[in-house]
């Protein structure tokens, strides 16, 4: 699929280099824009909004965007928690509204940090290892458990998915993996977090609200940040294209997750949660 200017991405006149010659050509490469959340929330009895995040993202779903974070920062937990999310202005513009019920408590989730948080990293603003982990909604000791063969079979099924990516290397992909094998969901960003965000709050908007019988697999490397995303949507197995850290891998041995690697050309790398994968 070829794209024109689009939210995905944009084309520039670039001087290619090869050989020793130039030449002067149209290039596609991955559109980044920055968003503003914003947050209406309540403290006593006084209804406030406040600027919580700015993400540097891929334009398009940026309400999906939203809503993902706010799951895996933990300040909202259920349906009930999220009253709307909408967007401002013009489609797509730079800044999305995201309103809160008010027994939600923003309080007591900014008392885990230094500030509200500056970008959509899943740590930033965090003050303890220890405060990240106490949000985490219980331990993973059940989920699927699957045949190597479903794992084999996830890069070509995520490279038959990404338009984006196939038109300029630059954009992660996100994918929701159900127990068939099946791609239900995929996004594309810019950043590896926000393509995951939008895949988690569209599924929370959509009305899953725990992903337990889902595989996630992402086509970047696995980081803690991503790892405690996955753990926050209640996703059982995290598997990427690329290696983890050391503290994803330790993060998903805590949790009780199972964390796969260098998912590629026939082989992957099983760090944490070894005993869901049938070989």
């Amino acid at each position: 699929m070829k794209f024109a200017d689009s939210a995905l991405v944009r084309r520039f006149d670039i001087k290619r280099v090869r050989d020793g010659a130039a030449e002067r050509v149209p290039d596609t490469v991955a559109n980044e824009e920055p968003l503003e959340i914003r947050l209406t929330y309540w403290v006593k009895d006084m209804r406030t909004t406040a600027s919580l995040a700015v993400a540097m993202r891929t334009p398009g779903n940026d309400r999906e965007l939203a809503a993902g974070f706010l799951l895996t920062e933990g300040i909202i937990r259920e349906a009930r928690d999220l009253i709307e999310v909408r967007q401002m202005g013009t489609q797509p513009s730079g800044e999305v509204l995201a309103e809160v019920a008010r027994h939600v408590d923003i309080d007591e989730w900014r008392m885990a940090r230094t500030s509200f948080a500056g970008a959509s990293c899943g740590i930033c603003g965090k003050r303890t290892r220890e405060a990240l982990a106490a949000e985490v909604p219980g331990s993973f000791q059940k989920g699927l458990t699957l045949d190597r063969h479903f794992i084999d079979r996830l890069p070509s099924s995520l490279r038959d998915r990404q338009p984006g990516f196939a038109e300029t290397g630059g954009l992660h992909a996100a994918a929701l993996i159900n127990g068939r094998g099946e791609i239900e969901v995929m996004f594309e960003d810019i950043g590896r977090h926000n393509a995951l965000d939008k895949l988690i709050g569209n599924s929370f908007l959509a009305g899953r609200e725990s992903l337990d019988q889902y595989v996630i697999f992402l086509s970047s490397r696995s980081s803690f940040e991503l790892v405690q995303k996955a753990a926050m949507a209640g996703c059982p197995i995290l598997a990427t294209v690329g290696g983890p850290s050391s503290l994803a891998i330790e993060t998903a041995r805590d949790y009780g997750l199972t964390l796969i690697g260098f998912v590629r050309d026939g082989r992957f790398n099983i760090y944490a949660g070894d005993w869901r994968i049938n070989l």
